[in-house]
């Protein structure tokens, strides 16, 4: 065998090469010269340490590495623990899991655990847990992809209605007023369809009920909105259901009026009309014995409404009334007190 080398020379620049540092070790080479520096004033290493707003102890470890391996040792090093946790479960268990997985895509560490005890396995629904992590890590177990056909509904663009600016705040009566329905069932066979109206300012109520809940409904009640509250009205908030699409949206635009939709599954940012429709089932309905068309209802409710924005103290509003809030408040929208 014939064994070839360079020549000598090119070992030796070889050894000496100029080291090439990555910005992490140069920062760090930084710090440790004023601490240096520092010390060399006078400073006591803690004192040094503080007027640097560097633990004493990571420039103690730092000058330590640098000593034993020069500007090299400076370089980030795994943070990967010595002793990891090693399985205690047999390949026994983790097969009965993957198997039941297999089976029940969509089941997780709390049903399998049951089923794992039924046939006869001491495990904890942690352990489970663990072994599905394991099983996932190794590309054993493979999630199931989601179905083109799924039930889900899907969330279109609208035309008209945007999710609310993050820097949009009402602070006068009429800058946001939240709409929303409630179905009632006071009846076997009866379904009503009542209609909230809040403004989050004054706590203004605007009534209505229905036998349905369509867009065209529901812009025929944003126009007894328009006409019932006490003040212009500029931007109208509700949520994806369908009776605030199609016409209503389109009424909302050629009122010029913007329309905020909320996203999916978030009735919380409805708050204010989500607790009025609690108010108005208990303080009405529950106790509203009389008939129940369209014609006399409605007009029982037109009299709750008046009361409610009247009489009812609020407690929101320091027990004002909505209208007496409007009068000291907001005087210039104050609606009359007569009905």
């Amino acid at each position: 065998m014939r064994v070839v080398s360079l020549p000598s020379p090119f070992y030796h620049i070889w050894r000496h090469l100029p080291l090439v540092l990555t910005p992490k070790v140069q920062e760090r080479l930084r710090w440790l010269s004023c601490w240096q520096a520092l010390r060399k004033q006078g400073l006591s290493s803690t004192e040094a340490s503080y007027t640097l707003n560097l633990p004493r102890s990571t420039l103690y470890r730092w000058q330590k590495r640098l000593n034993e391996g020069g500007p090299p040792g400076l370089e980030e090093r795994s943070r990967r623990p010595r002793h990891r946790r090693q399985p205690t479960w047999s390949p026994e268990l983790a097969q009965a899991v993957l198997s039941l997985r297999e089976e029940y895509p969509r089941w997780g560490k709390d049903k399998l655990v049951v089923l794992l005890r039924r046939e006869g396995w001491l495990v904890s629904a942690s352990m489970v847990g663990r072994i599905l992590t394991r099983l996932k890590a190794r590309g054993v177990l493979r999630e199931p992809p989601g179905s083109r056909g799924s039930l889900r509904r899907r969330w279109w663009p609208r035309p008209y209605a945007i999710r609310k600016p993050k820097d949009y705040q009402a602070h006068q009566p009429g800058d946001l007023v939240q709409v929303d329905t409630l179905e009632l069932r006071p009846l076997p066979g009866v379904v009503l369809k009542h209609f909230t109206a809040r403004d989050v300012v004054s706590r203004w109520d605007v009534l209505e009920v229905h036998t349905r809940a369509t867009a065209t409904i529901a812009q025929g009640f944003l126009d007894s909105l328009m006409r019932r509250m006490p003040f212009p009205i500029k931007a109208v908030q509700v949520d994806g259901g369908s009776e605030f699409q199609a016409v209503f949206e389109e009424a909302c635009r050629e009122k010029n009026i913007p329309l905020f939709v909320l996203p999916p599954r978030s009735p919380k940012l409805n708050g204010h009309v989500e607790r009025a429709h609690r108010t108005h089932r208990e303080e009405f309905y529950e106790v509203y014995d009389g008939d129940l068309e369209m014609e006399p209802l409605n007009l029982a409710l037109k009299q709750w409404e008046w009361v409610y924005n009247h009489v009812r103290p609020h407690q929101a509003l320091d027990n004002r009334t909505p209208q007496e809030y409007l009068r000291q408040c907001h005087p210039d929208v104050a609606p009359l007190s007569h009905m």
